[in-house]
C-alpha cells in the first residue's frame, strides 16, 4: 500500500471533497469511539482507582486501542491484497476517504452560521455545542462565532492535514492508528478528576503524534490566506508569535494563523464542565469577530487542504520511486 499511498490520497480527498461523510455508512472513527469506552471500562474495573492504578490503567487502554487500530486494517488490507490487487488499492483509498474530514467539518460549522443567521443564539448554541467541548450555554454570538472559527482551525490539523501525513508515510494503517490515537485524546486528554491520570498518556502521545502535522499545517494555512486574500502577513506575524498560547503545544498553531489572517482575537477564557480555565489570548483584536468569519474560515480550510493533499500526494509519489 505504501507504493500508492499518494494515489490513495488524492482519491480520497477527492471523495471527501465530493460526498463528505454519508448518514447511512458507520463511521470508523464511531466504532474506534466505542472501542475506547469499553476497553476504558475494563481497564478501570482491572486496575485500582489510586493514582498509579489509574496511570497504569490508562497506559493499558492506549496500548490496547492502538493494537486494534492497526492490526484490523492491516488484515483487511492484507486479507484483500491476497485476491486482488487492484481492490486492495481501492480499500485503501476508501479508509483514506472515510478518515478525511474536510467537508465534514465545513458543513458542521456551517450549521452554526446558518443557525445564526436565520435563527436565534440559542440556536447558534445549539449547534456549536455538537462541535465543541467547552460549555455553550452562556456564549453570546461572538462567542459562538469564535467557538466554531476554533474548531475549524484546530481540526484542520487534527481532521486533515495530520491523517494526509501519516497516509504518506504509512499508508490507511499508520493513518487508523493515528485516528485512534487523536480520538483516544478527545475522549480520555481531559485534566478533570476523572481523567488527570487515567487519560495522561493519550493526552502525551496525542501531543506527540500532532507535534509536526500541527507545524505543517500552520505554515499551510499562511498560504491558503495568501491565497484568499486575507491577511497572510499577519497571518505569519500571530504565528510566530502566539504558536505556543495554548495547554497543549500544538492546538494554537493553526489557531495562531486563523487569527491573523482574519485580524480577530481567538482564545480566551471558557467554560468547561461548568469550571471557568483562564487561557491567553491568540491574535490581536483588530476588529470584532462576526459569523461571516465562519465562511471565511472554511475558505482557508478548503484551500488549506486541497494544498496539503497535493504537498503529500508529491512527497508520497517521490518517496515511491526513489
Amino acid at each position: 500500500m505504501f507504493e500508492y499511498a499518494w494515489a490513495a490520497l488524492l482519491i480520497g480527498f477527492i471523495c471527501d471533497i465530493i460526498l463528505g461523510d454519508p448518514r447511512w455508512l458507520y463511521h470508523p472513527v464511531c466504532l474506534i469511539g466505542s472501542l475506547i469506552s469499553t476497553v476504558e471500562k475494563i481497564m478501570r474495573r482491572i486496575f485500582p482507582q489510586s493514582e498509579k492504578g489509574l496511570l497504569v490503567g490508562g497506559f493499558f487502554t492506549v496500548l490496547t486501542v492502538l493494537i486494534f487500530c492497526g492490526v484490523v486494517p492491516w488484515a483487511m488490507l492484507y486479507i484483500v491484497a491476497r485476491i486482488n490487487t487492484t481492490a486492495t488499492f481501492i480499500l485503501g483509498a476508501f479508509m483514506c476517504y472515510q478518515l478525511l474530514a474536510v467537508k465534514c467539518l465545513r458543513d458542521e460549522s456551517l450549521k452554526v452560521y446558518i443557525a445564526l443567521k436565520n435563527g436565534t443564539v440559542d440556536d447558534g448554541r445549539k449547534a456549536v455545542s455538537m462541535i465543541v467541548g467547552r460549555d455553550t450555554h452562556g456564549l453570546d454570538e461572538k462567542g459562538i462565532v469564535k467557538a466554531t472559527v476554533e474548531t475549524v482551525a484546530e481540526n484542520f490539523s487534527d481532521g486533515v492535514i495530520a491523517p494526509m501525513f501519516y497516509m504518506m508515510i504509512g499508508g490507511p494503517v499508520l493513518m487508523f492508528i493515528y485516528k485512534g490515537i487523536n480520538t483516544m485524546d478527545s475522549m480520555l486528554g481531559y485534566k478533570n478528576d476523572k481523567y488527570l491520570y487515567f487519560g495522561r498518556f493519550a493526552a502525551k502521545l496525542d501531543d506527540f503524534a500532532n507535534y509536526i502535522p500541527a507545524r505543517i499545517a500552520g505554515l499551510i494555512l499562511i498560504i491558503a490566506a495568501a491565497c484568499c486574500r486575507f491577511n497572510a502577513s499577519k497571518a505569519y506575524e500571530i504565528f510566530k508569535r502566539d504558536r505556543y498560547n495554548h495547554a497543549s503545544p500544538n492546538s494554537a498553531q493553526t489557531e495562531s494563523t486563523v487569527a491573523g489572517a482574519l485580524e480577530v482575537q481567538l482564545a480566551g477564557n471558557a467554560y468547561y464542565f461548568g469550571k471557568l480555565y483562564e487561557k491567553k489570548t491568540i491574535g490581536d483584536n483588530i476588529r470584532p469577530i462576526e459569523p461571516e468569519d465562519i465562511n471565511r474560515v472554511n475558505k482557508m480550510l478548503y484551500v488549506g487542504s486541497a494544498a496539503g493533499c497535493v504537498l503529500f500526494a508529491a512527497i508520497g509519489f517521490l518517496l515511491s520511486n526513489i
